[in-house]
């Protein structure tokens, strides 16, 4: 039998885009694959627009997220993988596009190789999609371990919420922080890499993401505090299992304490500190750096001109 995918995607108040994004789910070459739809408690007319949807193609399933799990997206997203069916787990957003070959050649690279994990590149789009597809399946691919964390914390190596498919087994002893309202992927992520889990990462575009206003990350960049503290919060959480598993490098102390500077507000080069707890020297030492950025950072910009 044919390897099963469980697609899990939180809604809230999408029905003006959460059609579109059905439409090239069902589109997918693999055709072994079940769709839970977490409601979040939405308040527009999601479900009367998708009812259709639901009747013809009962690979789709329209639930409530139970109380027992907390509102937002973290919750959804766990109260889908607790009731998935699925050999492999991913998450797609409620109004974003699929590539046609995303689970197709997702499955055959987890299928074919020793890797619990695909990744895979993922582009955005704002308006009108263009759906002139690359039918392509000839890429190239490498390898990702945890010695490829600091470049996922650093984003040098994005690991975007919806451009992973994951063995459910990398879920056994994992789960998003639900009190994370942004930043929560980022965490989790990196915490089952941390892990020694292994993946494959492929070198070819099979999702996009819609850029909008009311999106998370749109609210994040416009400084929502719930968004901004979910990330603070994140930080915490991200250096403290680094901590435990004692992968804490200098150049990712360095990369968190710098971090911690756009954070004034939420005092998270205080709280980074203090999870550190390092020695009263390293503390000054930090403590500097911190204080003297201000001052050092035209210089860093003026070498970051002069590289290009």
């Amino acid at each position: 039998m044919k390897s099963i995918v469980t697609i899990v995607m939180a809604t809230y108040n999408r029905s003006h885009f959460i059609l579109e994004t059905l439409s090239s789910i069902q589109s997918q070459i693999y055709s072994e694959w079940e769709c839970l739809i977490i409601d979040d408690g939405a308040t527009d007319n999601t479900l009367e627009v998708i009812s259709p949807v639901l009747d013809t193609d009962s690979r789709f399933k329209f639930l409530k997220r139970p109380d027992q799990y907390k509102k937002g997206l973290p919750g959804c997203r766990n109260y889908g993988i607790d009731i998935a069916k699925g050999d492999y787990i991913i998450f797609f957003d409620d109004d974003d596009i699929v590539h046609p070959q995303n689970l197709e050649l997702c499955v055959t690279e987890l299928d074919k190789n020793r890797a619990s994990f695909c990744r895979y590149q993922r582009k955005v789009f704002f308006n009108e999609f263009d759906y002139n597809f690359d039918h392509s399946k000839k890429y190239t691919s490498f390898k990702i371990d945890v010695n490829d964390i600091g470049r996922i914390l650093k984003n040098e190596l994005p690991f975007n919420s919806c451009a992973v498919m994951w063995k459910k087994e990398c879920f056994n002893e994992n789960r998003f922080v639900e009190h994370l309202m942004f930043a929560e992927e980022w965490e989790l992520y990196s915490r089952i890499v941390s892990a020694g889990i292994e993946g494959i990462s492929i070198n070819k575009c099979l999702f996009y993401g819609r850029k909008h206003s009311n999106s998370n990350t749109g609210e994040f960049y416009a400084h929502n505090p719930i968004r901004r503290a979910s990330q603070a919060d994140a930080v915490i959480l991200v250096v403290q299992n680094l901590k435990e598993k004692q992968l804490l490098s200098a150049s990712l102390i360095k990369y968190f304490i710098t971090f911690s500077i756009g954070f004034k507000e939420y005092d998270l080069f205080n709280r980074v500190l203090n999870v550190l707890n390092l020695s009263i020297f390293s503390n000054l030492k930090w403590s500097l750096f911190y204080q003297s950025y201000p001052l050092r950072r035209p210089i860093y910009k003026i070498k970051k001109r002069l590289k290009k």
